[in-house]
């Protein structure tokens, strides 16, 4: 068993730290002091196939992976490696030049998404584009519709954060770097928008 103490560290180095530690150890324990690290651990456990357990006080939260005797982590990685499309929206505008044209061009091209034969595998909202998922977007029923087709929205949680927008995320699921690349470098389309 390998115990890590991940408190006070920024996003994304609990998921690091405790992706590491799972590559040489069946068991691992990291003990955590916030919500948003929480959810990216989880989001690890069940991207790995690792079975998990939480226990939390006032002050921490510890979680325990345990690896599934059955699972080879990198056959699983291996089954996740799709050719579907990932979009990576880096700003809640399209394109440069006039904000106002750019915020009805990335509408439309959201709008757009949710009338194709094949929607996307997943898009990933970072920096500004992460107000998309947030309270107040335009865009709000254009990603439920496709979620609800079987998109997956990851919104980055350090963004959220910076913009003081953690408890405004109306659609999708905060994501964290670690997540980020991975989709990135897994994905064989993925196109940045």
């Amino acid at each position: 068993m390998k115990n890590i103490d991940a408190r006070g560290l920024a996003c994304p180095q609990p998921v690091i730290l405790t992706k590491k530690a799972l590559d040489d150890h069946e068991n691992v324990t990291i003990i955590i002091d916030n919500e948003i690290a929480k959810l990216n651990l989880m989001k690890l456990a069940k991207s790995l196939g690792c079975e998990m357990a939480v226990k939390e006080d006032s002050t921490q939260i510890e979680i325990s992976f345990y690896k599934k005797a059955d699972e080879k982590l990198e056959d699983i990685k291996e089954q996740q490696n799709t050719n579907e499309m990932v979009y990576i929206i880096g700003s809640n505008f399209l394109g440069k030049g006039s904000d106002e044209l750019g915020k009805i061009l990335m509408k439309g091209f959201i709008y757009t998404l949710t009338q194709m034969d094949y929607p996307p595998s997943k898009i990933v909202f970072l920096n500004t584009g992460i107000y998309l998922t947030c309270v107040g977007s335009e865009s709000l029923d254009d990603l439920e519709q496709l979620m609800a087709k079987g998109t997956e929205i990851v919104s980055c949680g350090t963004c959220l954060n910076f913009f003081a927008l953690s408890d405004k995320l109306a659609v999708g699921e905060v994501s964290n770097m670690y997540e980020i690349v991975d989709i990135i470098t897994a994905g064989r389309n993925t196109v940045m928008v």
